[in-house]
């Protein structure tokens, strides 16, 4: 007897073909779907604009900014007062201690003389290519409300993320892979988790897919061994043709319409995705310029490396976190600064310095944006005698690549590094920037959900002209 009804899990346990046979499914359903009905088909731009692709290196913990990027002589004159003049200074966790100078000395370099800590020996090389904003602020100093105002310009859940906008404005130049991907790190992933790279309110095509950095790099997206060919095609036109009758009783369902999407792509990923992150067809400087195969940098070099060949082949956002989990795993350093810095900085300095000479060597410098950043900074004061407490009231990124200035520096904090003060820059301005340099306007790029008009910056944000060339 012929079984005319099967659950969801029957039916797709009978195609044995995993989410692979179903993406395949949905191509043989629709052969003639056009470009214009793909949620990340590409899209016109505000402006003109050379970058197609955006890497972002996320420091999660709270990088310091007085030991990296930003010295303070003055830490070391008034080693163990207090600061003066600022204000209450209301710590995370503990009692604020004394002024804390940087065990990290700074040095000139490039011909702009940019000033940068000896944690970077490697990407100080390429001081005359990075714009170091320095007076940067944001709302929360603690981690999750800070994590998500960075990745979704809101300290609440729920809104989607940079990648998600730029991913939604843009669409994607590579329908063989996701436009928006992710690297989380080993020691596990940032507070709040994918939410970080959701599509919060939008359809679910424009959220961050997560990519393992060794094996396939998405579970169970290859179908099973032993997959009987001809059977398999059975049940793949049988399955085709639902979709299409579903398909067609409902043109305007956009929930589908990206199931569908999912599925194909899927199907697709099966060969590019693997193929983008196989480093192993990379040569042996290309491996060594980013460090892989080396003790400490190995892991993220490979991260560095494969969000290359990501953006080589027109995938338009990768982002990589480096950091994981809770306190030493991650940048941190409530206490022991000296090791917590001095140990993700040697991790991370050599790969990011390879990825800026790499992606110049192969021509993608100007059409790649890379923005290094983490949610807030750290106080300028001791915190358990050799760490340092969390600080959102002012610490420093930088960017690099096209449309970037690059050999600047933009605005300053007092002489403790604890406080923005001169020409202070939000993360609505940060985000506005960054959508600026990829050729999208901030006040003009929306989302219509719950009756009124989303943007990345809501009614914030202003351009920071000053760091574009």
């Amino acid at each position: 007897m012929i079984k005319r009804f099967y659950s969801r899990r029957e039916l797709l346990s009978s195609l044995g073909g995993g989410i692979g046979a179903v993406a395949f499914a949905d191509m043989l359903a629709r052969p003639a779907m056009a470009a214009s009905k793909f949620p990340l088909a590409p899209k016109p731009a505000h402006f003109p604009s050379k970058v197609k692709s955006v890497i972002s290196i996320f420091c999660y913990g709270g990088v310091s900014q007085v030991d990296t990027f930003d010295p303070k002589p003055e830490l070391l004159k008034r080693q163990g007062e207090t600061m003066q003049g600022v204000g209450q200074v209301v710590a995370t966790m503990g009692t604020p201690g004394g002024l804390m100078p940087s065990p990290w000395e700074f040095k000139k370099y490039g011909q702009c003389g940019m000033e940068i800590s000896d944690l970077f020996p490697h990407l100080s090389q390429h001081a005359d290519d990075l714009c170091l904003i320095r007076s940067m602020h944001a709302i929360s100093p603690a981690h999750g409300p800070a994590l998500f105002q960075m990745n979704t310009g809101t300290i609440l859940a729920g809104a989607p993320s940079v990648g998600s906008w730029v991913t939604y404005g843009l669409g994607t130049e590579n329908e063989n892979l996701p436009g928006f991907i992710v690297f989380t790190d080993y020691r596990g992933g940032p507070i709040n988790g994918a939410p970080n790279w959701s599509n919060g309110y939008m359809p679910a095509a424009y959220q961050g897919t997560p990519f393992r950095p060794t094996g396939e790099p998405i579970i169970d997206l290859q179908p099973p061994k032993g997959t009987d060919p001809a059977q398999q095609r059975k049940w793949l036109d049988m399955l085709g043709k639902l979709n299409e009758q579903h398909l067609e009783r409902n043109p305007e369902d956009s929930e589908l319409a990206a199931r569908i999407y999912s599925y194909e792509l899927a199907f697709k990923m099966q060969i590019s995705a693997t193929d983008a992150i196989d480093i192993a067809k990379e040569t042996q400087a290309t491996r060594k310029l980013y460090g892989v195969d080396e003790k400490p940098t190995d892991y993220f070099g490979r991260q560095a490396l494969m969000a290359r060949r990501l953006v080589e082949r027109g995938v338009r956002y990768v982002q990589i976190f480096s950091g994981g989990g809770n306190f030493d795993p991650c940048w941190d350093a409530h206490w022991d600064l000296k090791a917590n810095h001095g140990n993700h900085c040697a991790e991370t300095d050599k790969p990011m310095a390879g990825l800026i000479k790499d992606l110049k060597s192969r021509g993608l410098f100007d059409s790649t944006l890379i923005i290094w950043h983490g949610e807030f900074g750290r106080l300028p004061i001791s915190e358990r005698m050799d760490g340092r407490d969390h600080n959102a009231n002012g610490f420093s990124v930088w960017l690099t690549g096209g449309g970037i200035k690059g050999g600047t520096v933009i605005g300053a904090t007092d002489q403790y590094g604890y406080r923005a003060v001169e020409n202070p820059k939000s993360v609505y301005d940060l985000h506005a920037t960054i959508l600026r340099a990829v050729g999208l306007d901030h006040d003009k790029l929306t989302y219509r959900f719950n009756g009124r008009d989303m943007k990345l910056t809501d009614v914030h944000g202003h351009v920071i002209k000053e760091a574009l060339a």
